[in-house]
């Protein structure tokens, strides 16, 4: 996996064709703190044979990498939301068109802040991003309504009911938005807390895979 000499795109980021033209990509998000390599171990767990698509986040926080900016712990910042979004989606458009995905599936595989900004740009730019595994996220967009036709969008959210960095509440309302505005939701929730829960990493591979979760 490299990054190809002319790629012109500011963003670093990792991607691999995989083996099988006709499997998706997944476009690995990573949570605060991470970069671009973090997820790429749970590619193969997820879609053997799948392309990989694993950019990193363009905001900085106390020297952490993330999406978008926060005002504190589970306070964002929502009109940052809404432009990163906007540029995650810019760079979906981009790297079809540079690395030539022509009509493949991007599925987004998102972790905590990840998870965040995969939903975020799922809410608001579903022509570019339709599909999105999030683990341990919340409602990105709690102050911003979200006007959007998702008919067609599926999104599989993982969650740990003791997780105090992503509330179920918060949980609950992002699941209750997707769904009144046409999103087909699969929801598990787990007994733990803010992580990567490996019957969730199975639960979400049949999902990407089209079984159920």
């Amino acid at each position: 996996m490299t990054e190809p000499a002319g790629v012109t795109h500011p963003w670093p980021h990792v991607f691999d064709p995989g083996t099988d033209p006709s499997a998706p990509v997944l476009v690995l998000l990573h949570g605060t703190g991470g970069t671009e390599h973090d997820l790429l171990p749970l590619a193969a767990a997820l879609a053997p044979g799948a392309g990989i698509l694993s950019a990193r986040g363009p905001v900085r926080e106390h020297g952490l990498n993330r999406w978008f900016r926060r005002l504190s712990e589970g306070v964002f910042d929502t009109e940052d939301v809404i432009t990163r979004a906007g540029e995650l989606a810019g760079f979906l458009d981009w790297a079809r068109e540079h690395y030539r995905l022509g009509g493949r599936d991007l599925v987004a595989v998102g972790f905590s802040n990840g998870a965040n900004i995969a939903l975020a740009t799922a809410l608001l730019h579903p022509g570019t991003l339709h599909r999105a595994a999030a683990f341990s996220g919340m409602h990105p967009l709690d102050a911003h309504p979200v006007d959007t036709d998702l008919t067609g969008t599926r999104i599989a959210l993982f969650n740990g009911a003791a997780d105090p960095m992503a509330p179920q509440d918060s949980v609950e309302r992002l699941a209750a938005v997707l769904q009144s505005r046409g999103a087909h939701v699969e929801r598990t929730t787990h007994p733990g807390g803010h992580g990567l829960n490996p019957e969730d990493i199975s639960r979400a591979a049949l999902w990407i895979a089209g079984g159920q979760p």
